[in-house]
């Protein structure tokens, strides 16, 4: 046998040895005990805080898989029956998708070899095609024939709400009358199965070894008694399309959305509690409540509280005094009037007797301070500042305002771009490569030319509303002074209010001509007066 290898340290190691020989004290065990301890993170792990707090740590797949079926059953209700929450997703709504996001095509025109006039003009052609023939019509783009594409960009990001994720197909249909067969077919998140086989199908997802999706397992339902089976839907067709567009909001790790309204559903109910039990108290303020406080029998109590109508009564009808007093409470509730001004109402008290009324006591103060609370962190989860979410601007400034507009709009952007999006752009493609394929639309190399270049041709944003804004003329004088700075573009001013260049460039031409047709004069900005040139003139006349 040889000699054993001969183990040399590393040159950190070398360096690190050194450096704990040089600086470490000779006596550090002595220092640590004279000093109490040493640094580190979790210091207090003996407080009371820290003492029963032991989380463990699983991973996201887990973790969603463990919660999904409750956190989307009390999201759904709490939607469904808190007029706070369903309101505020109202909102949410919106603002991320209003009317209905766009695309603004940005095609890579060196990639496909055009200039940037022939890429611009082949894309306000598609965006025109897309919008006018098949995404604002129900017929052509739903397969259900219900909802636009605008329409079903809301629906998916309303029900994301619920779930944490939107499922969708790209279908086929022919109908009579329609010009495409490319549909949408909007898919209940929770009809994607929960079924789990380790490793690679997760939660209804078969993965391959790399971990993307190759297939959707969901349940159908089939037959005249609704029984239910399970069917494998491929992720992708051979040609790469996206078949099941499945989109969620996660972390590494994570292979199915989780409602955004998880962390805030604790909440959600303690404030119907709150809500609740502060109409209650109020109501029984409504209604007043009194004890008698007396050392004698209950029988002569009760018959000091009684009329000497009510008492003739009870002697006529041969009564008991409980069942005159339940009488009396009886005719009392039935006329809900509360009349104490009955003379000798209270004439029959024995001395010592006291009639004390009672109120529910608590501070309306108190349970707005707290609802306010409460509804913060509410509309915090739901991406919306507390005005907006309450329409209560009370206190509110103009500088708070925009602050807090600039702020949430930011994630408006985000989950346009990481929600909607991802939903939009798939079935964009499906119906583009349709036209394209049909001959309506011009691309190099026709159908199997867009195949091979379809990301240089379908780059894109959707855009939608602009930001809001707390004072418009503000804005304007902003957009204009950086404007003539030059470090602002029309583009970017349009992309601002949510427009877009081209369209506007187009349409304030058209309506030059027509303008120049009819003799009106153009729009534009008033002459800046020049006191000087006005005195020249005054003196010359």
């Amino acid at each position: 046998m040889g000699a054993p290898p001969i183990k040399t340290p590393s040159l950190l190691g070398r360096i690190g040895g050194a450096l704990s020989r040089t600086l470490l004290p000779a006596n550090r065990s002595k220092v640590g005990a004279n000093h109490g301890g040493v640094s580190g993170y979790m210091r207090g792990e003996m407080s009371p805080v820290f003492r029963s707090w032991f989380p463990s740590i699983r991973d996201p797949s887990d973790e969603v898989r463990a919660a999904w079926t409750r956190a989307a059953g009390r999201a759904i209700d709490v939607i469904h029956n808190s007029g706070w929450i369903a309101g505020a997703i109202d909102q949410a709504v919106a603002n991320t998708v209003g009317a209905g996001l766009r695309p603004r095509l940005m095609p890579d025109a060196e990639a496909l070899g055009w200039t940037e006039d022939e890429a611009t003009d082949w894309a306000a052609r598609v965006e025109s095609r897309f919008l006018g023939l098949w995404a604002n019509n129900p017929y052509e783009c739903d397969i259900e024939g219900r909802r636009t594409f605008g329409q079903m960009q809301a629906a998916g990001f309303r029900s994301w709400f619920g779930p944490g994720e939107i499922v969708s197909e790209s279908a086929w249909k022919r109908r009579p009358g329609a010009t495409y067969g490319t549909k949408v077919r909007m898919i209940p998140a929770h009809r994607l199965s929960q079924r789990t086989t380790y490793p690679r199908l997760i939660q209804g997802i078969q993965m391959d070894a790399d971990w993307m999706p190759t297939s959707y397992w969901f349940r159908r339902r089939y037959g005249e008694v609704g029984a239910e089976q399970e069917i494998e839907i491929e992720a992708r067709d051979r040609f790469g399309r996206q078949r099941i567009v499945h989109v969620f909001d996660g972390v590494p790790g994570q292979y199915r959305g989780i409602s955004p309204l998880v962390a805030a559903l604790e909440t959600a109910r303690r404030f119907d509690q709150l809500s609740g039990a502060t109409l209650t108290s109020n109501l029984i303020r409504a209604v007043f409540a009194a004890t008698v406080k007396s050392s004698e029998p209950t029988e002569e109590v009760l018959k000091g509280l009684l009329t000497p109508q009510e008492l003739a009564r009870m002697q006529s009808e041969d009564m008991s005094v409980f069942d005159a007093w339940a009488a009396m409470n009886e005719g009392w509730y039935k006329s809900t009037q509360i009349d104490l001004g009955i003379a000798g109402r209270f004439a029959h008290l024995f001395p010592g007797q006291e009639l004390e009324f009672h109120s529910a006591q608590n501070s309306a103060s108190d349970f707005k301070d707290m609802a306010l609370f409460l509804l913060r962190e509410l509309l915090r989860c739901l991406g919306l500042t507390y005005e907006s979410g309450t329409g209560d601007y009370t206190g509110a400034t103009y500088s708070s305002v925009r602050m807090a507009v600039n702020e949430i709009f930011q994630i408006t952007l985000y989950r346009r771009r990481n929600i909607v999006a991802p939903f939009s752009r798939p079935h964009f493609e499906a119906w583009l490569e349709e036209d394209i394929q049909a001959g309506n639309t011009p691309f190099p190399g026709g159908h199997l030319g867009f195949l091979e270049k379809r990301n240089a041709a379908c780059r894109m944003e959707w855009v939608g509303t602009p930001k809001p804004e707390a004072d418009n003329l503000k804005t304007a004088k902003a957009h204009e002074t950086y404007r003539n700075m030059g470090v602002m573009t029309d583009e970017a001013i349009c992309a601002d209010l949510g427009q877009d260049v081209h369209d506007v460039y187009k349409q304030r031409a058209r309506e030059m001509k027509l303008r120049a047709r009819l003799g009106l004069p153009e729009n534009g900005p008033l002459p800046t007066p020049d006191p000087v040139a006005d005195k020249l003139v005054v003196q010359e006349e």
